[in-house]
């Protein structure tokens, strides 16, 4: 049996409407919403009692999708270490092709995000950089040169 696609990421927030403006700003367009719960859910994530709200957000080309997640029950936990740095073990960013970055980066930080290190160029390829979104999810950006 072949793999058929990736279908989307998951990133579990405390403030969704931020995490939605923010995505939406990047270009991001809004799929979705439910309030899930019930045994299905509880389930599948191995949880009792979950009641969560679900965004689900595309990428204007329809191939990618972010499911942004916001738990009401169970009360979500922090990750440790706050904020982790690139080299922790572990899922540790999402990338995006832009096609302005300076754009990009200008109208990301009106939603809090900050830049990680510096915009860097890798050959004649891609000029390159992490911000910081929502819940401190590192966030790659990749504009794509010539």
């Amino acid at each position: 049996m072949a793999l058929l696609r990736m279908d989307n990421v998951g990133i579990v927030v405390d403030d969704l409407e931020a995490a939605v403006a923010f995505f939406a700003e990047l270009g991001m367009e809004l799929e979705g919403q439910a309030l899930v719960e019930g045994p299905w859910v509880d389930g599948v994530v191995g949880l009792d009692g979950v009641r969560s709200d679900i965004v689900m957000m595309r990428t204007p080309d329809g191939h990618g999708r972010l499911e942004l997640t916001k738990f009401r029950a169970p009360k979500a936990i922090p990750a440790e270490p706050a904020n982790a740095p690139a080299h922790t073990m572990g899922l540790r960013r999402i990338m995006f092709a832009v096609e302005d970055i300076e754009d990009v980066l200008a109208r990301l930080r009106t939603h809090g995000a900050q830049l990680v290190g510096g915009v860097t160029q890798y050959e004649n390829s891609y000029r390159l950089c992490y911000v910081r979104g929502p819940e401190g999810v590192l966030v790659g950006l990749a504009e794509p040169l010539g």
